[in-house]
């Protein structure tokens, strides 16, 4: 569907096409002016978003959160992408959803929970720093 969208085969209520991305309204927004962006390219998740081709893509989600704030007069805005899991199309986008205290969506929209201890927590932080290509290690807290 994402794709048609991008060819212009689909209706949808655009706000920009550029070559970093295409930015619409999501059909049934969290919040009035949602918006779904998306790579031009059919891509299904976020590493296979080229290198070359970040910064013009989160260069306009960037732009975007920015002019839903000034444009709608939100006082803040949630920008999120499911990657895989919970991932309804399987086409790279980000949302960009408008915010305003009081609105009623709290955090996250799953449960949370906390490490065990701070010798858990290291340990996860070891394990995703050791897989991140080219990381030659960071400081770990405590």
């Amino acid at each position: 569907m994402f794709c048609g969208i991008v060819a212009g085969e689909v209706p949808a209520f655009r706000v920009v096409d550029e070559p970093g991305g295409v930015a619409f309204l999501d059909t049934r927004p969290v919040f009035k002016g949602h918006l779904l962006v998306v790579p031009p390219p059919h891509l299904v998740t976020l590493a296979d978003l080229p290198t070359e081709a970040l910064p013009g893509y989160f260069g306009l989600v960037r732009r975007l959160a920015v002019a839903v704030e000034a444009g709608l007069g939100a006082g803040g805005t949630f920008v999120a992408m499911n990657n895989k899991v919970s991932q309804s199309v399987p086409h790279l986008h980000t949302h960009v959803v408008p915010r305003t205290k009081g609105d009623g969506l709290r955090g996250f929209f799953w449960p949370r929970t906390r490490y065990r201890d701070d010798a858990e927590a290291a340990n996860h932080a070891d394990r995703i720093r050791a897989a991140l290509p080219g990381c030659a290690g960071a400081p770990r807290r405590g």
